[in-house]
């Protein structure tokens, strides 16, 4: 959304109902993650206001201005008094929404290929949505220092372990269309959805699936308490910036433990998710099975999820490939989580580009029936004629199908321009 009336002023003009677009000064002058937000809180004006900031950017058209200065007091009898000797009315002063009706903002810009999404994502895409606008309030709230309620955010969580069972690589694969506006908030919903399907692999009952699934949205909740142009920097961050980058899982753990009423699992996972089997990982540096196994699922996910993801100082990796990639990493990850997670995501996941033995390239639109090894792929390329086939859905899982999948393909190297609109479209 474009911003509208821009006007810089004194931290002593703010009041509620102003819409914050931007603060003036130093990045780490300030604690509020997101900039832009309307100002509804008195403890968030009184926090603002006690700011050392140099100013603070308001957009009129999203919230109230500055009180209009009064002006000098009139000499004489019409002081208080029009020339009909009547008192002038006075113009009403811009009322706020009332505190029980919640200010919707607009949501951040959609990946544009959701608006390709055919029959088998449109529920996902739309509960992708959805849990953008909960994520959203979720993190604002751990912004602004206000309480991180477990019973609401497992209405969330529900809805996304719902979703993973009657889809189980709908959401999954529509997370990973993120726009540089919502990415934050989708990888929170990835992460979610990728956790509550390992944990059901893994064999673990309905409650402790929630709980995998609410650790998985609740990952990286510390960043919310650090400011938004270094979260979001596409740059390469200095070293004294990923130091305070690195303390976004203290600072998750520590929302968490003061709120209450959360699992230890999810404690755990918000803490040591960055941690890795060969020490190299932080906070603790912990090893091993030292690492909590909520902890080491995390990671799993948590990477899965970002290095599949478009990012704007680094291209998104091929599912297929990043799950090649991960299962070859030695002293990283669990290898017996990753074969679980393997066999929860797909070797071939749903986008990946593979090729048959029968010289067709094609995408994974799902997964087969009974074999990681036969999923469904809609072909749409001929290598022995060198060029593009009318498109059409192959079950390799089809009684008297002989084809099968190759090897993956790199997409980087054939720069289709329309991966996504083949396997969302199907």
């Amino acid at each position: 959304m474009l911003a509208g009336v821009l006007k810089t002023i004194r931290t002593d003009q703010l009041r509620l109902g102003m819409f914050i677009h931007q603060f003036s000064g130093a990045w780490l002058s300030h604690p509020f993650w997101r900039r832009q937000f309307l100002l509804r809180d008195a403890r968030d004006l009184e926090k603002l206001r006690s700011l050392d900031l140099s100013g603070i950017v308001i957009d009129t058209d999203r919230g109230l201005d500055v009180m209009p200065a009064e002006p000098p007091a009139a000499e004489g009898p019409l002081a208080s008094e029009d020339v009909a000797g009547e008192a002038p009315p006075a113009s009403p002063a811009p009322a706020l929404p009332p505190m029980d009706e919640p200010i919707v903002l607009p949501l951040p810009d959609a990946h544009p290929a959701l608006a390709l999404a055919g029959p088998t994502f449109q529920e996902a895409a739309a509960l992708s949505r959805q849990a953008v606008r909960q994520a959203m309030d979720l993190y604002g709230a751990a912004r602004l220092g206000h309480a991180l309620d477990a019973g609401q955010c497992l209405g969330l969580v529900e809805e996304v372990v719902q979703s993973v069972t009657r889809r189980p690589h709908a959401l999954i694969s529509i997370a990973r269309l993120k726009s540089v506006s919502d990415y934050t908030y989708l990888h929170a919903v990835a992460v979610c959805a990728l956790m509550a399907g390992l944990a059901r692999q893994l064999g673990w009952a309905e409650p402790d699936i929630r709980q995998a699934a609410l650790a998985g949205l609740l990952l990286d909740v510390g960043k919310a308490t650090l400011p938004d142009d270094l979260v979001q920097r596409a740059g390469t961050l200095s070293e004294d910036e990923r130091a305070v980058m690195r303390t976004h899982v203290q600072r998750g753990y520590e929302l968490l433990r003061a709120e209450g009423g959360y699992d230890a699992r999810v404690l755990q996972a918000c803490l040591h998710h960055h941690e890795r089997l060969n020490g190299s990982g932080y906070p603790g540096a912990l090893q091993g099975e030292d690492i909590p196994l909520i902890a080491r699922m995390a990671a799993i996910c948590d990477v899965y999820d970002a290095v599949t993801s478009q990012r704007p100082y680094r291209e998104a990796w091929d599912p297929g490939e990043a799950m090649r990639r991960m299962a070859r990493s030695k002293g990283l990850y669990d290898p017996t989580l990753m074969q679980h997670f393997v066999k929860a995501v797909g070797i071939y996941p749903v986008g990946a580009l593979v090729r048959l033995r029968s010289e067709l390239l094609g995408v994974v639109t799902a997964q087969g029936q009974g074999s990681l090894l036969t999923p469904k792929v809609r072909v749409f390329f001929s290598l022995a004629l060198h060029r593009r086939i009318d498109p059409y859905v192959l079950d390799l899982a089809k009684p008297g199908c002989a084809d099968r999948i190759a090897d993956l393909e790199s997409p980087e190297g054939w720069r289709f321009a329309d991966l996504e609109a083949q396997w969302l479209g199907a």
